[in-house]
């Protein structure tokens, strides 16, 4: 009997740890397909080289003005041609077996092919007559990464894919070219940092930003220079087939700005002969000083990723509506002064040419005004590597890519949490991916960045984390009866209603909600759309609905959700002075407002009690 009992202790145990794997596993099964790349069985590529098939490649050199993107023909011609046949686009266009690492395997094929393309089409994307014909043109849009490129033609499709053809090589002017500058604000509000890539290491070129107010002269600032290499990453595909040199990531730092000021910069590196190689000309407006009555705008969103102009068979329905979201953005680019991206950037999933093809994407937009980042499961999470969360969603990365490819002026930014001050508002910027439980380090940070805050120069006080540390009616948090991420606002709700919280924003579930002023899961405001006076609790947003396919919401609408969308959007909060807040959500199909609320409030409504946020008082006179 004993016996018995001990093995159905077991068992339970066994059936709840699956359970909680399951439901980690649903809760990342939220309409995301594989990575694209992903498909591809690359270990699996047979060389068989046909004299009789042809693959062309035009131009053969690239950005010859300068360009830092083109347009490349391919042309393609096969005696017998299949529905499944494919075009690979591989940089570096060397991409045989002596590239690859030693597997270890005397059996292995050799050469072999070790690395994955970063992209492909299906011969009859642009031509349905392909497998009458055997020939077809294909269009390809391609950035400066680096490195040379050659288009390889597989048959077999995907998974089994046998190399029947390679083209000729084709390579911009100058791979090696300063290029996608990102903003980010220092840790300081007078500071602008510029983070670049380049094909530079600092035994070349001395990398360098030049800048100047209008009408002064130019100053230059230094740069200093990182790279990592395969190993650091944790795992694979970043650390096998879906390994690519990221070039060389440098960052200058441009201080003592005068506020809300318009500057230019270039990037540069100086070569040892003294020659110059310049970047091109971009311009952004200086931050306003601390607790500075002005307008100021704010776009805040998450999960947008990435996606290809070119239509490329890898991105068909990965990232759905990124570029509406990108190019909107762009479209509006003058009427808003700093972005927060909150996790989840490009979905590279450990295949790191992405990161290239992410910064090329928002250069437009990061090139100018501050571009924020926050750490999503995407960017972070590996098993046994310090990651809260023990998934694979990183794909290896491990947080390595992002916290070198964009700076954030964290303490440490592996601990990928901060703060920022924007004129007005204060942002307190968590790492879900980092436990935030009371008595953690983070803890300690979150309450910092929300005690320090002068709430009369600053009134506006913002939270924000990747997962939904607080409210989220999301069909996977619905089944699990929290509406939140597990131990999500159990150990914050205290601080976020403390300190008066006005707004918390997250992503990780993509779509768009917004709460009541919610406290306790009660709603503590009834107002939906014109708040006057103390707010009483945090209202929170999700906005993770920019690009990554869509999340469906639970059939239980709790009463604290005011407002769902099933649709991509984003939120751009503007602050017209110190007691007037205005927040829209846009949708990114055609920009209009589809969701807003105002707060008009004096700086006594801040200080105001609220419930179990009263500061202790004495009679005593």
């Amino acid at each position: 009997m004993e016996e018995s009992l001990r093995g159905l202790h077991a068992l339970m145990i066994v059936c709840l740890v699956c359970s909680s794997r399951l439901s980690y596993v649903w809760a990342h099964g939220d309409g995301l397909v594989d990575q694209p790349l992903s498909k591809i069985g690359v270990h699996n590529i047979v060389v068989e080289l046909d004299d009789s098939v042809s693959v062309n490649a035009y131009p053969p050199i690239l950005g010859l003005e300068g360009q830092d993107t083109e347009w490349v023909t391919v042309n393609i011609e096969h005696p017998n041609p299949d529905k499944n046949d494919w075009v690979g686009v591989f940089s570096p266009a060397k991409f045989d077996g002596s590239t690859c690492w030693p597997s270890g395997d005397p059996k292995k094929q050799s050469p072999y092919v070790c690395t994955a393309p970063i992209k492909y089409k299906f011969a009859t994307d642009s031509n349905s007559g392909y497998t009458k014909t055997g020939k077809s043109c294909l269009k390809f849009q391609l950035i400066n990464q680096r490195a040379d490129f050659a288009f390889a033609l597989f048959s077999g499709g995907i998974w089994n894919p046998k190399l029947v053809a390679i083209s000729n090589k084709i390579s911009f002017s100058n791979p090696k070219a300063p290029l996608y500058p990102r903003l980010a604000q220092g840790k300081s509000w007078d500071e602008m940092t510029v983070t670049w890539t380049s094909g530079y290491n600092i035994d070349e070129a001395v990398p360098f930003v030049e800048w100047a107010r209008d009408g002064e002269p130019s100053k230059q600032s230094p740069a200093g220079t990182l790279t990592f290499d395969k190993n650091s990453m944790c795992g694979g595909p970043a650390r096998s087939v879906g390994w690519r040199d990221p070039g060389f990531i440098h960052t200058s730092f441009l201080k003592d700005l005068w506020p809300n000021t318009v500057y230019t910069y270039r990037v540069a590196h100086r070569l040892c002969n003294n020659e110059i190689v310049w970047g091109k000309n971009y311009t952004f407006k200086s931050s306003p000083f601390p607790g500075e009555d002005s307008l100021q705008r704010v776009i805040i969103f998450g999960d947008m990723g990435k996606a290809e102009r070119d239509g490329s068979n890898e991105y068909s329905n990965y990232q759905p509506g990124s570029l509406n979201t990108t190019d909107q953005l762009i479209k509006d680019l003058r009427n808003y002064d700093i972005v927060f991206h909150i996790g989840d950037i490009t979905y590279s999933n450990g295949y790191l040419s992405q990161w290239d093809q992410f910064t090329a994407q928002v250069e437009p937009i990061a090139a100018t005004v501050p571009y924020m980042i926050a750490s999503g499961n995407h960017e972070r999470d590996w098993p046994n590597s310090g990651s809260f969360y023990d998934g694979e969603d990183s794909g290896g990365e491990c947080g390595v890519p992002a916290e070198t490819m964009f700076f954030v002026p964290a303490e440490n930014r592996a601990k990928f949490w901060y703060k920022t001050d924007y004129g007005m508002f204060r942002f307190c910027i968590a790492d879900s991916e980092h436990d935030w439980r009371e008595g953690t380090e983070q803890y300690k940070f979150i309450e910092e960045c929300l005690s320090t805050v002068d709430r009369r120069k600053q009134p506006w006080l913002i939270f924000s984390a990747h997962r939904p540390l607080g409210y989220s009616s999301n069909q996977w948090y619905g089944e699990e009866g929290s509406f939140e991420e597990p131990m999500g606002r159990e150990s914050l709700q205290n601080l976020w209603q403390k300190y008066r919280v006005d707004i918390a924003f997250y992503g990780h579930v993509h779509n768009y909600e917004r709460t009541c002023p919610v406290y306790q899961s009660k709603c503590v405001n009834e107002e939906k759309h014109h708040y006057r006076g103390a707010l009483g609790a945090t209202i929170h947003i999700v906005v993770g609905g920019a690009g990554a396919h869509l999340s469906p919401f639970s059939k239980v609408i709790p009463r604290w959700s005011i407002y769902r969308d099933y649709d991509w959007g984003f939120v751009k909060l503007t602050a017209f002075n110190h007691s007037s807040l205005l927040l829209e959500y846009k949708k990114s199909s055609d920009g209009k407002v589809y969701d807003a609320f105002t707060i008009t409030r004096d700086y006594r409504d801040i200080l105001a009690c609220v419930k179990d946020g009263c500061p202790a008082t004495t009679s005593a006179s």
